[in-house]
């Protein structure tokens, strides 16, 4: 595991597990604090925001992997 962490593509990959990880926490604290609870308009454009979000991320994590292998 620290093997793969230590590469720059695994550090990558981990940074966005671990932000999907936060958004759900955020959503599920924002579903319990707001009161009349998370709409479904609102919810589909956050999901849907960070979805494209990171889809643009790990497609850039994956190019830049594949770069690495033409280096060689």
């Amino acid at each position: 595991m620290r093997e793969y962490l230590e590469s720059d593509t695994g550090f990558y990959y981990a940074v966005g597990v671990f932000t999907i990880l936060v958004f759900i926490l955020a959503l599920a604290v924002l579903a319990m604090v707001t009161p009349g609870g998370i709409g479904a308009t609102e919810l589909g454009g956050l999901v849907v925001g960070f979805f494209l979000f990171m889809l643009v991320f790990f497609v850039s994590v994956t190019v830049h992997r594949l770069e690495g292998r033409n280096e060689l």
